[in-house]
Order: C-alpha cells, then structure tokens, then sequence
C-alpha cells in the first residue's frame, strides 16, 4: 500500500495511556526502572477532580499513567476489574477528524466524537475509536499545538531524575484476544483501518509439548504501526494467552516492544534497576549461530544478558522479554534491536514458550 492510497495516513505511535491504581508510583517505576523522563502533568493542582496523570517520555516513547481520584469511575473500575494496564493506544495523525470519519464509516465503534482541545500554547483535535476489550485508540492532531503534551496538562519538572536507558520508539504493540477471535480483530484492522497482514503464526509455529497460540500480525501502510494478534489455542495445559485473559478479565495489551540501537547496554542497565527478564535454557546458545549465522555480537554476552537472536532474509533481530511488571502476569516488555530483520523472532519462540511455562509453573497457573 503506498501512502497515496492509505485512507489512515498515521505517522506513528503518540501515546500509551495506563489506567493504573496508583499514577504516582507508576510514574516513580518507570523513572527509576526504564530510564524514562517526567514531561507533564495533570491533577487536582491543575483543576482536575477525578484523577492525576503523569507523562513520561524516554526518545519517541511517551507513556501516560492515570489514576483515579474518585472511587466510581471508569477509570477506577478498569483499574479494579484489570489491575494496571494499558487503556489507551493513540496514533499521531495529520487529521483526526477524517481518521475518525474513515474508521467510523467502515465500521468501527465511536469511542470520541472529534473534538477541538485547546490552551495558551494552541489547540490539538482528538478523535477515538473502540477496539478489542476496553482498548481504545485515539487519533491525535498536534500540529497546531507547542505545549509540553496536550492542553490541560503542565510541564512537570521534578528535582528526580535519572538516566535513560537507552530506549527509542515502540517497535511493536501485541494484543491478546479470546478464543478465535483473531480472525475477527484482524478483519477489524484490515477493513476499518486499512492495515495489511504481514505474518501468521498457527499453532505449529508457536507451540511446546503443553501448550500453543495463534498469532497474525497487522500492519499500517507505512510500516510504522505493527499490532499483532494473538488468541489461545488448543494444549495439553493453560497457555500464556489464557492466562493472561484470566488475570486481565478480558482481551487487552499483552506487551509493548520498545526499539533499542545497542540491546547489550539497554539490557545492562535494565537489569541493574532490578527489571527481571525471562531465562531461556542456556543449551540455547550451544546451537543459535548454526541457526541464524555470524552475528556482531560475541555471544557470551548475549548468553550472560539471556538475549535471543533470529534471522530472515533481510537481516536479523536481537531481543528479550521482562517477566510480568505487574502483581498479576499480565503486561509485560520486549526489548528489541532490529540489525535489517522485519520478522517477530519465529526462531525463537519455541525457547521463549517454554521459559514462560516455567514461570508459569512457578505461579500454579499453567
């Protein structure tokens, strides 16, 4: 699809807003365990009543962390029913009144009617749609806007800060849905929003002994949103996906892939603010490089960081997941360096599934 024919120009991912029990704290992790930077704020000292958000931002990546101020609210409702996670994910577009007339006209469910938000430093127009459970995205206009993120929100410049860790852009956004409704979220994106299918998974590829999943990714027409799918399928025990719908208590963000340039220090400074990463065996390494070929990276250090490889025909791919950052096994992060792969690390799921498993079967819920 070339950008001429895309009816949903989106020029990449704007924000990703948590609905989280404590936005303070949230705020406070995710400083001091990802590198990220205070940007702005809202609350009760900006003339908010019914909740407090905090926007970090770390290069491209910004994420929101909401909570409520008021115990009936949507938002302390989706905390309550959730635990922490991710409500919001919006797209920066050119035109959020046509992204909302094009979506909205192809099928999708309204979430917010385009509407005209404006302050001392401009205006921004926002326009949302529903997706799969009680994920929404929302398209955002700011080209007529110079303030530190939207209208209603100050700088915020505490005296703590720390280090970035290195962390870029999001590369990818996964989704979990329940028991054979890919095909119908897939359709969403293709029909609604005009995305292409670039992989599939089956159970074949993305299976152990006990347990498997099905996955098809979707991508926008200039390749800088990519949203895969993921539903449960049939095993002998409780996938990752089934767990994760349980705990959730419905479909929603399973995990956000942030891009690194240089995996082996990003990881080193994650793992030194205490974020936990799965294991894979360490028979892994005996055989990756017959798999994937020569490499940059000197693969004891890879080894010693646990960082998975895999190859396609354009290149390759480093990357590693975190354990669960929530109490309940729900959202979790990817770190991702891309050396020309475009793929998902096929090569690797096999290792990955089963490092989930044990931890799975440390938690009884496998």
């Amino acid at each position: 699809m070339t950008t001429q024919e895309d009816f949903l120009p989106i020029n990449g991912t704007d924000y990703v807003e948590f609905y989280v029990g404590n936005a303070k704290q949230a705020a406070f992790y995710y400083q001091t365990a990802f590198g990220f930077q205070p940007l702005a704020y809202a609350g009760l000292e900006t003339g908010l009543k019914d909740r407090t958000s905090y926007v970090l931002v770390q290069d491209k990546i910004r994420f929101v962390f909401t909570s409520s101020l008021i115990p009936e609210s949507e938002i302390a409702m989706h905390a309550m029913k959730h635990g922490d996670g991710v409500k919001v994910v919006a797209l920066w577009v050119d035109d959020a009144r046509k992204s909302w007339k094009e979506t909205t006209e192809r099928g999708a469910v309204s979430y917010m009617e385009p509407k005209i938000e404006q302050d001392s430093n401009g205006e921004v127009v926002l326009s949302g749609i529903h997706t799969y459970g009680e994920t929404v995205h929302i398209f955002v206009e700011r080209k007529n806007y110079k303030g530190p993120f939207l209208p209603g929100y100050v700088a915020w410049n505490p005296e703590y800060r720390t280090k970035d860790a290195g962390l870029r852009y999001v590369d990818h956004m996964v989704g979990n849905v329940g028991w054979n409704e890919m095909n119908t979220w897939v359709n969403f994106y293709a029909e609604t929003m005009g995305f292409k299918q670039l992989v599939s998974f089956d159970d074949k590829d993305i299976s152990t002994e006990y347990t498997a999943l099905m996955s098809k990714v979707m991508s926008n027409g200039n390749g800088r949103i990519k949203f895969p799918i993921n539903e449960p399928a049939e095993g002998k025990k409780r996938s990752q996906v089934e767990e994760y719908l349980d705990f959730y208590g419905n479909s929603g963000v399973q995990h956000v892939a942030m891009a690194t340039d240089n995996i082996l220090h990003t990881v080193s400074e994650l793992r030194r603010r205490g974020i936990e990463f799965l294991t894979v065996p360490g028979s892994y390494y005996d055989t990756v490089l017959n798999r994937v070929g020569s490499i940059d990276e000197e693969i004891l250090q890879l080894r010693d960081l646990g960082i998975l490889v895999d190859r396609d025909d354009e290149g390759y791919l480093l990357q590693i997941f975190t354990k669960p950052v929530e109490d309940r096994p729900t959202v979790f992060y990817e770190i991702i360096q891309r050396k020309g792969a475009k793929s998902f690390g096929k090569g690797n799921f096999q290792a990955l599934f089963e490092a989930i498993e044990l931890e799975q079967e440390k938690r009884g819920t496998l």
